[in-house]
């Protein structure tokens, strides 16, 4: 229990006057320099403790310029890529030895954004990482004049401001290695259930699908419904068993993909022999999937490293060249099969 000190906490002086030391010398052993005798760093630390001392981060970045925290903003989407990111960024800003504060935005424009940035600005934070799924919130991040550095995890489709790094998946060599993967098994006939029209990856997958398609000769179904959940993809299955079955289908996520394996199901058709399908994610319950289900994996976890990495050797004075897009793999499961005549 720490000792009542006239309603204030205990600082660094205190310490010092119950440890029998000077101030510098706390300092030395809340730093961690070895310095110290092991004798001397006993009794300081047992004055911290009694003392119930704890260090003001605020006021030593001050003085240090480290705070040792990352301010993330992000949506309020609780869908598989954002909350697999902001997890995995997490996790990598621990490891590197930094704590990370969130600022969750339910709406994104210039003014929330903002506010966001100036709320961790009077956190002292050494950087800031802002993901932006949504194309108006990643247009937004290059209208921000930030005093730290910057990571935006966005798609480079976007016009990419000077002193913004961003750092991505590749969503279009995602969404090419899925459509030439059914187009090899011989399905000419491949539609597209696609997300969300304000969200970029959706848009990159679409576009890569169309031209793929275009590149192959092959017709193109205009998608009609899009979003991200498995109604959705229930949805357009049944669409589809009213008004003609394609041999194959892209779905944008692995959720889109579930709800066409069950309407088909329903339907009497049987993937993959009557409707080949993959998805995009691969989140964790895709290979649990009836049938387990084909689809592009992005490795969230060293997205969130690089990430980190990124912000960390800018905040050191180093910045990469260009924008870092890191590659997509096509796992091949069950719901895909050769077209049969």
């Amino acid at each position: 229990m720490g000792i009542e000190r006239a309603g204030r906490p205990p600082s660094m002086m205190d310490v010092a006057a119950a440890a029998g030391v000077s101030h510098q010398t706390v300092s030395r052993v809340l730093n961690g320099s070895d310095k110290v005798t092991a004798q001397t760093r006993q009794r300081v630390q047992q004055a911290i403790d009694e003392l119930g001392y704890r260090r003001n981060s605020v006021a030593r970045a001050l003085v240090t310029r480290r705070s040792g925290i990352i301010g993330i903003i992000t949506t309020t989407s609780v869908h598989h890529g954002p909350s697999s990111i902001l997890l995995a960024i997490q996790l990598a800003a621990r490891e590197a030895g930094y704590f990370t504060g969130v600022a969750p935005l339910e709406v994104s424009t210039p003014e929330t954004l903002r506010r966001a940035v100036d709320h961790f600005l009077g956190q002292a934070v050494e950087g800031i990482v802002i993901v932006a799924p949504l194309v108006e919130m990643a247009e937004n991040v290059d209208l921000l004049d930030v005093p730290v550095p910057v990571v935006a995890v966005r798609s480079p489709m976007v016009a990419q401001a000077a002193g913004v790094l961003s750092v991505s998946v590749d969503q279009e060599g995602g969404a090419r290695q899925a459509v030439h993967h059914l187009i090899e098994l011989g399905h000419t006939d491949i539609a597209h259930v696609p997300g969300p029209p304000d969200w970029s990856e959706a848009q990159a997958r679409e576009s890569e699908w169309r031209r793929v398609m275009s590149e192959a000769g092959l017709p193109v179904r205009e998608p009609v419904a899009r979003g991200w959940n498995s109604q959705t993809g229930y949805d357009m299955g049944l669409q589809f068993v009213r008004e003609g079955v394609p041999t194959a289908v892209f779905a944008a996520n692995d959720e889109l993909a579930l709800g066409l394996i069950r309407a088909f199901h329903e339907s009497g058709l049987s993937v993959p022999r009557d409707v080949s399908i993959v998805g995009f994610d691969d989140i964790p319950t895709a290979k649990f999937f009836i049938p387990s289900l084909t689809t592009v994996r992005q490795d969230f976890h060293e997205l969130g490293h690089q990430v980190v990495t990124t912000l960390i050797d800018a905040i050191r004075g180093d910045q990469p060249l260009s924008p870092i897009s890191l590659p997509t793999q096509l796992i091949i499961r069950e719901s895909t099969a050769a077209l049969t005549d």
